[in-house]
C-alpha cells in the first residue's frame, strides 16, 4: 500500500514537473516553430527573387552561386535565433562558427579573391565573351568567364586560364571594344628617292582600299630621317574587324607598288674602311 502511494506521489510530481515545463517552454517552442517556418518561407522567397535578379544581370552560374551562399548564411542565422528563443545557449556555438569561418577564410584566401574578382568582372563588364584583350602578357580572345577564372584563347588556338583576382586588379587592354581602330604603319624609302612620289603612292593605295575609313582622315607624314632611310608614318582608321586585313595587305601592296614605281626600300648599311699598314 505504501509503495502504491509513493508511486502515485512520484507520478503526480512528474505530471506537475511536465506541466510546469510545458507552461514555461511550450509557448517558446511554439513561437520558435512558427518563427522557423515563417523564416524559412521568407528566406526561400528572398533567395528566389535574388537568384532571378542576378541571373538577368550577371552570369547564371555566378547568380546561382551567390544565391546559395546567401541561403546558407540566412538559414544559419535563423537557426541560431530559433535556438536562442527556446533557451539554448548560443554564445559558444557562435564562437565556434566564427573560428571555423575564419579558418576557412584564411585557407581559401586566394579562391575568395578570385571569386570577388569574378563578381567585379561580371558586374562592371570591362570585357565580355568574344572580346580581344591584352592581359597578363597575353593577347587573346575571351572564351569563357567563370566564377574563379577567365578562359582565353590565343590566335594559335592555345587556351590560357587567368585567375579573376589577378585579372580584375591589374591593367588590361580591351582591344576590340570600340567599333573602329587605327592602323599604324611605318615605311622607309631611300634618301635618293622622291619623297612626293612615295607619298603619292601611299595615298593612292589607301584610297583604293574600301576598308579604310574617310573619317578620321588618313595621315601620311615623314616621321624620321633614319640612318639608312627616310621613314613615312601612315595612320589609317578602319572598322575593328578589318584591322589585320588592312595591316597585312598594305605592307604587301606597298612593297609591290614601290618596286613597280622604282622606289627603293633600303636596309641597314654600314661602311667599312680598311687601312693597310706598311
Amino acid at each position: 500500500m505504501e509503495n502504491l502511494e509513493q508511486t502515485n506521489e512520484q507520478v503526480q510530481e512528474l505530471i506537475q514537473t511536465a506541466y510546469t515545463l510545458g507552461m514555461s517552454y511550450g509557448p517558446k517552442v511554439v513561437l520558435a516553430l512558427l518563427t522557423l517556418i515563417i523564416g524559412l518561407w521568407l528566406i526561400n522567397k528572398f533567395i528566389r527573387g535574388l537568384n532571378s535578379n542576378l541571373t538577368s544581370k550577371v552570369d547564371a552560374t555566378l547568380g546561382s552561386f551567390v544565391s546559395s551562399i546567401f541561403s546558407v548564411i540566412l538559414k544559419m542565422v535563423l537557426l541560431i535565433s530559433v535556438a536562442s528563443m527556446v533557451g539554448i545557449e548560443t554564445t559558444s556555438f557562435i564562437a565556434v562558427l566564427g573560428a571555423a569561418g575564419l579558418a576557412v577564410g584564411l585557407a581559401l584566401q586566394g579562391s575568395l579573391s578570385n571569386f570577388a574578382g569574378g563578381v567585379v568582372i561580371l558586374i562592371f563588364k570591362p570585357f565580355k565573351v568574344g572580346d580581344l584583350i591584352e592581359a597578363q602578357g597575353y593577347i587573346a580572345t575571351v572564351s569563357e568567364i567563370q566564377i574563379f577564372n577567365t578562359i582565353l584563347k590565343t590566335a594559335d588556338n592555345r587556351v590560357v586560364i587567368i585567375p579573376n583576382g589577378a585579372l580584375s586588379s591589374s591593367s588590361m587592354v580591351n582591344i576590340n571594344q570600340e567599333s573602329t581602330r587605327r592602323v599604324d604603319l611605318l615605311f622607309g624609302i631611300g634618301y635618293s628617292d622622291n619623297i612626293d612620289k612615295a607619298k603619292s603612292i601611299l595615298e593612292s593605295l589607301a584610297a583604293k582600299d574600301t576598308r579604310v575609313l574617310k573619317e578620321p582622315a588618313p595621315m601620311f607624314v615623314v616621321s624620321e630621317l633614319a640612318d639608312s632611310s627616310v621613314n613615312f608614318t601612315v595612320r589609317l582608321w578602319v572598322n575593328t574587324a578589318d584591322y589585320w586585313g588592312v595591316f597585312f595587305d598594305m605592307h604587301e601592296n606597298v612593297k609591290k607598288e614601290f618596286d613597280a614605281q622604282g622606289i627603293s626600300i633600303p636596309f641597314p648599311q654600314q661602311d667599312v674602311h680598311m687601312h693597310q699598314v706598311a
